[in-house]
């Protein structure tokens, strides 16, 4: 099986352009193969960012269903920008790793704590966790996913994940794929006494489950 990758995050430095695929293919033994749109080296962070990267996301989707020899393909951004529009532009199942994280983690809890990169949680993830949303919050001094990167940015995530937890969290939304890159969930599972769910990580599981359902279908 082979799974395409599409990043939000647009870079010319080929270790962070794979990372979400080499976790991928760590964690699940799978080929990836991971893209990028054009123009966004901040990544999507605002409303405004969300627009823009829409309809590249589609556009990209069309390309590595046609040309990528790939299974089903991952939207690797927890706001999950132009997902409807890539669903009909593919030639093979697209899924969220927003949506497909919240899914994740109604099944582990009820209480559901989101760690965001933005002061709003991504509408893919609270139209499908609903009033199973406990809280969330925003690490300090963090406002795009290359602050994760830091060694700030890194304290500021694990302590905002304790704060989820003290506040009566029983499950933990990791709802930034940046937090994925810097091994987020790995640190955290050690710190806490609740599930961590890694959005890359949940997307992949799904991409996998809907290409195999794909396969089956005669």
């Amino acid at each position: 099986m082979r799974l395409g990758i599409i990043r939000v995050l647009t870079t010319q430095d080929s270790t962070l352009l794979n990372s979400h695929g080499q976790v991928i293919a760590e964690e699940f033994g799978v080929d990836t193969v991971s893209r990028c749109i054009p123009d966004q080296p901040r990544g999507v962070h605002s409303p405004t960012t969300f627009e823009q990267a829409a309809p590249k996301v589609a556009k990209l989707a069309s390309a590595m269903s046609a040309h990528d020899d790939v299974d089903a393909i991952l939207l690797s951004c927890a706001a999950d920008p132009g997902l409807e529009s890539a669903r009909a532009a593919s030639r093979v199942p697209v899924v969220g790793a927003g949506s497909s994280a919240a899914c994740e983690a109604m099944g582990l809890g009820e209480r559901v704590g989101v760690l965001d990169l933005t002061a709003r949680t991504p509408l893919a993830v609270t139209a499908r966790l609903g009033d199973r949303l406990l809280t969330a919050t925003v690490p300090d001094g963090v406002t795009e996913s290359r602050d994760l990167l830091t060694d700030v940015g890194r304290r500021a995530a694990r302590s905002g994940a304790a704060d989820l937890v003290a506040q009566g969290a029983d499950v933990v939304l990791l709802a930034c794929t940046g937090m994925t890159t810097i091994g987020l969930r790995h640190h955290l599972e050690g710190d806490l006494e609740v599930p961590v769910v890694d959005a890359v990580l949940a997307g992949a599981r799904a991409a996998i489950a809907a290409a195999a359902e794909t396969a089956s279908t005669p």
